[in-house]
């Protein structure tokens, strides 16, 4: 009789699920296990969430102090992933620098496991710690820090499964502000932007299977695309925009692309051979279409200065927040025409699930808006951190993650109706 019951009830569970395709009213709901997200452009495809509940104030699942840094968190498998430093400016001595990475319970915040390392906190220009966010792919984390150390960790448990360092093991030279880029996984590679064209080092082990010179990187991290039917990388170094192959590291292409400071920070938006970059300090943006062994410019203009943040682009506009005036702008992918403008966002950023932004302000205002190019309408916002708060907000799983630069990492419910 029980496993007769048991067939009934996985019998009624399939037709309703059945029923809920053929009505189209499937609510999906989405892991984000890196940077950016699984297709690694700042977009969430998850639905059934709900915006309307920050309308009556952030509804707060729980708050964790994880340490300075500026790092995004990523989630996976109802884990959290985050990383900070122990130590603030003025603190603690280099001895008692350490960065931890933190594996917390997505709907409690509860420790599940923690791994810390020595790593000083080198706050320059800002408050200092871990700025690369960690990626969870088949069971494992992988993490960057500013000095260099990557780590190989089980997700399970936080075991160490390898650790390497990329100026000890292979003489390769920080930025001004550290390594920052995220890790992302390609095939059985991990792909960084370190060295002058990047470098893959290989997943099981943490051996090297291409380095392309040693010299300075840029800050932003690899995003992926192909070209020629092969799996690519482009990544913005130190003075130019590259494109890669993943498997092998031969350069493409490569772009000259000069920020103040050598300050080349957002990532690149690739959307088939289109490919958009934006960066602050007087730089502005510009739209190039990628061939063989080259990019060829299709417009520029400086209407649009990401300084750190990187724009996501949805039905040909591009969403981002320009550092010049702190404005949340929307763009023209073909053309780069100036759709609206909205102040006072700051140094923030944006990301977008379903067809709504999700921006964050510098100072801890959570706003979220339509993606649309005929105006800017805010559906819900809320005060949900303060302090200096430059790092992009993650949804998953009807949940918002959103930090600090001071380590408070907060978790709000905006689940829709079970």
């Amino acid at each position: 009789m029980a496993k007769s019951r048991q067939g009934d009830v996985g019998s009624v569970a399939v037709a309703i699920g059945l029923l809920c395709i053929l009505s189209g009213n499937v609510v999906r709901a989405e892991d984000w296990p890196n940077w950016r997200g699984p297709d690694h452009n700042g977009i969430s495809r998850e639905t059934g969430w709900d915006a309307g509940r920050l309308k009556d104030g952030p509804d707060i699942l729980w708050r964790k102090q994880i340490g300075t840094g500026f790092a995004s968190v990523s989630v996976s498998e109802a884990r959290v992933y985050a990383m900070g430093n122990t130590a603030r400016q003025g603190g603690k001595s280099d001895q008692e620098q350490k960065d931890i990475l933190w594996c917390l319970d997505a709907a409690t915040g509860a420790e599940i496991w923690k791994h810390t390392y020595p790593c000083l906190l080198e706050p320059k220009s800002h408050e200092g710690g871990p700025s690369a966010t960690p990626t969870v792919h088949a069971g494992k984390v992988y993490i960057l820090s500013k000095q260099g150390h990557v780590f190989c960790l089980d997700a399970r448990d936080g075991a160490v499964v390898w650790h390497k360092h990329l100026t000890d093991d292979f003489g390769l030279k920080p930025h001004e502000w550290g390594f920052s880029c995220s890790p992302i996984v390609v095939d059985d590679l991990i792909l960084f932007n370190a060295g002058t064209y990047g470098l893959a080092l290989r997943k099981q082990n943490g051996e090297p299977a291409w380095l392309n010179d040693k010299g300075v990187p840029g800050y932003s991290s690899a995003v992926p695309y192909e070209q020629q039917g092969k799996k690519c990388v482009a990544i913005l170094g130190n003075k130019e925009i590259y494109g890669i192959v993943a498997a092998t590291g031969q350069v493409l292409w490569k772009q000259p692309w000069k920020t103040m400071y050598d300050e080349n920070i957002p990532d690149a938006v690739i959307a088939g051979d289109k490919l958009f970059m934006s960066s602050g300090l007087g730089t502005g943006a510009a739209l190039f279409r990628i061939e063989a062994d080259k990019l060829v410019q299709l417009w520029s203009h400086k209407e649009m200065q990401t300084w750190m943040s990187t724009c996501v682009l949805w039905q040909d506009h591009v969403y981002g927040v320009d550092s010049r005036d702190g404005a949340l702008k929307c763009l023209d992918f073909p053309t780069g025409a100036v759709k609206w403008a909205q102040r006072g966002f700051g140094h923030g950023s944006v990301m977008l699930a379903g067809d709504k932004l999700l921006a964050l302000s510098d100072k801890g205002r959570l706003v979220i808006a339509p993606a649309v190019p005929a105006g800017y309408t805010e559906l819900a916002a809320a005060q949900i951190l303060e302090g200096k708060c430059w790092t992009m907000p993650v949804l998953a799983h009807g949940r918002i993650y959103a930090r600090n630069a001071a380590g408070e990492l907060v978790c709000l419910d905006v689940s829709g109706p079970k």
